[in-house]
């Protein structure tokens, strides 16, 4: 197994550190461009993301385009050391391709076509769009594949939403051909027989729309996956061209957090390099916990779509302008949160955006460089400080986040759970039982992958399955393999409940993890918010946990057959019967979780004595206060060892015995570390005193 990759670029092996960077905004004022090259200078910035939205400025007029400000742009670039991602740009077209070929703009569920305006208002199955983007990329290709400046192509821009034209209708049904051969086989795995859906031609296949049918949860299901399939259609067709002018550049489009429209899995064979665009929304409490582990959470994520490092390319150096609240970023806090992404793989810390716009609908959205046009601002500061630490980290680049614990999320889970009409349509909360199970080992420094299905468990030693609704017959068999071989396996209430189809298993639920988990879930009740029940440990429970903890929203009635009963249920009519059980299976053990234990403190307690069990490393042997989280890089022979402080209070943590040394300044560490408020300290040691077991 590699400990440490390649740089993502040979042309700039570092930390790279810039900005979306819009010169086709300035083109009236020349004396931007010198300005901007001397701040970039001084804010310690290497590379910048140019042309995302820049078609116009690119293709003024159909065939007429004017390549001269971009080439003074990257060859100023190269005079003065600065690299670029070139973007394609089709993340919106101009004006005189909408007007004289409108259908390049979607169409909604609704069959209504959109007027010109916005991001990403364009059919991905329009061959109009299609052949524009082939012409433009490619005049991009043939100019500036191999240009100095340029390390790689950035994909038009944060990819999302669907089109229910005509030419996707018809792209839809030959997906589902090819997918099911036969209509016959298309009622069946929709079951179509309900309500008399069943088709008799393929011409009747619509996508769901509000006034048409959205009561077929099959074909909600393959929409999702077909516009999913669509867009990575258009990304290869996008990058076609450029691997053809240059296959050595690495291309990439930018994700966004824990995005629900599209399976970002099916991209990741197809991108060279993860990217995504992080906007936590600190300081919204006293302490910024929460907000910490879901994008600790995000961070795994993309890494674990290529289990290798990823890009951060866009993050605020500030504020944003479109949440809720635009909080300003307390002191240490972008220097935190940006070593947060590096502690969990990312390679880069990028920003949007490098100078702020003067108008329109982000002219307040945060930037390296504000209004006022100078460097002479705490944010500039900031970002010139940031840069200056990661120019010491170089020896980072490319090694490995070294996860011995897994997370099991899929994307098509996520959807059918949410179009179940079950338990509780007032919401099952997939992506909060999520989190919260993801917080638990957060705050003991646990290094944590999110895994797919179609991912290899056999690195790993413990394995969380939170609400595993969907769950293929094989998936069910590679948890169970897992188990016998030796593993720890953790799976909760409103698992193995339906196939790849959303059809529901036959002969009892968890369906393929019943064999697994030695249980039969006979029936599930979902609560009213007013409800309560409760959790009793049994005592002397092998797991040595005591107490009673509340439940809300789901209860599971379970039948223990070859399972160990661990805890009960308090209340109601079920009350004495199994709420949590470990199964013994092989090598290996797995538990189950009936109900929604809603207190965090069962969680840290649980996933402790698992960790513990199955033999898990933290980042660090040490107790970390809460709010405080240790996270791990490694080499294959040093660790680092990141130690974050989103408490909201100065904290410190009492280090091992493992020989520390401060990885920016060399000294030696032992004793206690002093973490001010918002603090941020990076630990290096030799990898072998931990025994790490990958």
């Amino acid at each position: 197994m590699a400990y440490k990759f390649p740089p993502i670029s040979y042309k700039l092996p570092e930390f790279m550190h810039g900005a979306d960077y819009n010169p086709d905004q300035w083109l009236h004022d020349p004396k931007v461009l010198k300005e901007d090259i001397r701040l970039m200078k001084l804010a310690n910035c290497n590379v910048m993301a140019v042309g995302i939205f820049a078609w116009a400025a690119l293709e003024p007029e159909e065939g007429r385009f004017d390549f001269a400000w971009l080439d003074r742009v990257l060859d100023t670039f190269t005079e003065n050391g600065i690299f670029a991602w070139l973007a394609t740009p089709s993340g919106a077209r101009p004006a005189w391709m909408s007007q004289k070929y409108p259908e390049v703009l979607r169409t909604g569920a609704n069959r209504v076509r959109n007027l010109h305006g916005e991001r990403h208002n364009h059919c991905y199955s329009s061959p109009v769009y299609r052949e524009r983007t082939a012409i433009m990329n490619a005049k991009l290709a043939v100019r500036y594949a191999k240009h100095p400046a340029i390390v790689g192509w950035h994909i038009s821009n944060e990819f999302g939403g669907d089109c229910h034209c005509e030419y996707c209708q018809a792209a839809f049904r030959s997906w589902l051909m090819a997918k099911y051969g036969s209509l016959e086989a298309l009622n069946l795995a929709w079951w179509t027989t309900f309500w008399s859906h069943t088709y008799t031609d393929w011409s009747q296949v619509e996508s769901p729309a509000p006034h048409g049918d959205i009561a077929v949860h099959g074909l909600n299901l393959d929409w999702r996956r077909f516009v999913s399939h669509q867009t990575v259609d258009f990304y290869k067709h996008e990058v076609s061209a450029l691997k053809a002018a240059n296959p050595e550049l690495p291309c990439t489009t930018n994700m966004m957090d824990w995005f629900y429209n599209l399976d970002y899995r099916t991209f990741a064979d197809e991108l060279d390099v993860i990217s995504w665009d992080a906007y936590p929304t600190w300081h919204e409490a006293s302490s910024d916990g929460n907000v910490a582990a879901r994008f600790a959470f995000n961070h795994d994520l993309f890494r674990s779509l290529k289990k290798k490092p990823f890009m951060l390319m866009e993050s605020t150096p500030s504020l944003t302008n479109w949440q809720a609240v635009s909080k300003l970023k307390r002191p240490g806090m972008h220097r935190l949160s940006s070593l947060q992404a590096v502690a969990h793989g990312a390679d880069t810390i990028q920003y949007f955006q490098w100078r702020k716009s003067r108008g329109s609908s982000e002219k307040f959205h945060g930037a390296v460089v504000d209004h006022v046009g100078h460097e002479h601002t705490r944010v500039f500061q900031d970002v010139a400080e940031l840069g200056r630490t990661l120019a010491g980290l170089n020896e980072l680049i490319g090694t490995r986040v070294p996860a011995e614990t897994a997370i099991l999320c899929d994307w098509d889970n996520r959807w059918v759970i949410n179009d179940a009409q079950g338990p509780r349509n007032s919401g099952l909360h997939y992506e909060q039982t999520v989190m919260q199970h993801y917080r638990a080992l957060w705050e003991l420094g646990i290094p944590v992958d999110i895994v797919g299905s179609n991912d290899d468990f056999t690195n790993y030693k413990l394995l969380i399955v939170p609400m595993a609704y969907l769950l293929r017959q094989e998936s069910g068999e590679k948890i169970e393999q897992f188990v016998r071989g030796g593993g720890t396996a953790a799976v909760t209430y409103w698992s193995g409940i339906v196939d790849e189809n959303d059809l529901c298993h036959l002969g009892g639920f968890p369906g393929p993890l019943r064999t697994t988990v030695g249980i039969w879930s006979e029936e599930i009740e979902g609560l009213y918010d007013h409800d309560r029940n409760s959790v009793l440990m049994n005592a002397d429970n092998t797991l040595g946990l005591d107490g009673n903890f509340e439940v809300r929203e789901l209860c599971e009635l379970i039948h223990a057959e070859t399972a160990e009963v661990l805890a009960v249920y308090g209340e109601d009519f079920y009350a004495g019967r199994p709420a949590l059980t470990v199964n013994r299976l092989g090598d290996g053990r797995a538990y189950y979780l009936a109900a929604r234990i809603t207190e965090d403190t069962f969680y840290q307690s649980f996933y402790n004595k698992l960790v513990e069990e199955a033999g898990v490393c933290h980042a660090i042997r040490s107790v970390l206060p809460a709010g405080v989280t240790a996270q791990l890089r490694s080499d294959g022979d040093t660790d680092y060892v990141f130690l974050l402080n989103f408490s909201g209070s100065e904290a410190s943590v009492e280090l091992d015995d493992s020989g520390y040394t401060n990885a920016e300044s060399g000294s030696h560490m032992a004793g206690k570390v002093e973490l001010a408020v918002n603090g941020a300290c990076i630990l290096k040691r030799k990898r072998h005193l931990l025994g790490h077991g990958i």
